[in-house]
């Protein structure tokens, strides 16, 4: 089917004026009007002029006439590619703002999360502990009470978009009339305007504030856990839903004692007597000394662990205390110490090397 020229139908030049087309849609409808015309179209003619004086006196219509060249742009036949992509692109931009409400633009009036830090030692990772946390964030306004408008000031419905928070409008592309949905930039999306505007937050209802926040960190949290605070991240927009904290807690190093889930190793150093008739030391604990016993004749790297004095678990129970030991051999000894060292190697007898070829051939042949 041919498209329809409008210009052409009121015989009018493309650059005609608004005075001249409507002084032409007059003419027009007076020959043709079904009561005084005989033709047999009459009615029919009569239907494309104020269909085409409809289009060409309005000048949004117009002008989207004028770019895609026939009131149905999905019949047009267009006179260059500059037309054809400027088409496109107008699809696009419905695409991205919304094709009736689907992938429409979003103002964020909620407040966003927010990160932190907090350190803490292992002790208080064992028992947990209450922390204050100082903060720097976008919180309600005090001035306002986080509505947004100035002290003896209102709230009212935006005139825009009648409490909405956006604006529909449509658009005439090259697949046909789409309908666009965008936020409404008068009242931020909110639906609502301040009058006037709090002075302090310019009616957004938050500004930057500091404060301390306390937070309850519990027992046998792990290095670099992460604790969620609601409602102490960014304030929303006049009062909508504020963000979280989201604070992460790192644990000091300790002096003597290393963590591994929730096990807790410390090192330990015992001199060759020791070693050799077994005993009793005392290991630095989370909560002072702690008493292990260990075993004659161990060996430097052996390990004793000492069950239930690690951390605490989250969900129930208690990590062990693991204690590497050390034997220290003295490098330096005065004339007493040297003779009972001899005198006991002596009664222990000679260390003997590795075992000779006939001791090896014996164990071979399993005599």
């Amino acid at each position: 089917m041919a498209s329809t020229d409008y210009y052409d139908v009121l015989g009018v030049s493309r650059d005609a004026s608004a005075e001249e087309i409507k002084k032409a849609f007059r003419t027009k409808a007076r020959e043709t009007h079904p009561d005084v015309s005989d033709g047999d179209n009459a009615e029919e003619e009569f239907k494309r002029i104020n269909e085409a004086y409809e289009v060409l006196s309005d000048d949004q219509k117009r002008s989207n006439y004028d770019q895609y060249g026939t009131a149905d742009p999905r019949q047009a036949g267009y006179g260059d590619m500059g037309d054809v992509f400027g088409g496109f692109e107008d699809i696009f931009s419905v695409f991205m703002g919304g094709m009736g409400g689907m992938g429409q633009q979003r103002v964020r009036l909620e407040g966003r999360d927010m990160r932190g830090q907090t350190v803490i030692t292992l002790q208080e990772a064992a028992t947990g502990v209450e922390k204050d946390v100082p903060l720097n964030r976008v919180g309600p306004c005090d001035t306002c009470n986080a509505s947004g408008a100035a002290p003896g000031g209102s709230v009212k419905t935006c005139p825009e978009c009648n409490g909405a928070g956006q604006r529909r409008t449509q658009r005439r592309t090259i697949l046909g009339v789409m309908e666009s949905v965008t936020p409404c930039e008068r009242c931020s999306a909110t639906g609502k305007i301040a009058e006037p505007p709090c002075p302090t937050c310019g009616g957004e209802g938050r500004t930057r504030v500091s404060e301390t926040v306390r937070v309850s960190v519990p027992a046998g949290v792990s290095d670099g856990a992460t604790l969620r605070v609601p409602g102490k991240g960014e304030a929303g927009v006049r009062g909508a839903q504020p963000g979280d904290l989201l604070l992460t807690v790192r644990i000091a190093p300790h002096e003597y004692l290393h963590r591994e889930g929730d096990d807790l190793h410390a090192m330990a150093a015992i001199n060759i007597a020791q070693a050799a008739l077994g005993g009793t030391i005392n290991v630095p604990g989370l909560f002072g000394d702690q008493a292990v016993e260990f075993s004659a004749g161990v060996q430097s790297g052996d390990t004793v662990r000492v069950r239930s004095s690690g951390m605490p678990r989250m969900r129930g129970g208690v990590g062990d205390l693991i204690v590497h030991l050390r034997v220290d051999v003295p490098k330096k000894l005065n004339k007493k110490q040297r003779e009972l060292l001899r005198e006991l190697g002596e009664s222990l007898g000679t260390g003997k090397g590795g075992p000779t070829k006939l001791e090896r051939l014996k164990d071979w042949l399993g005599a």
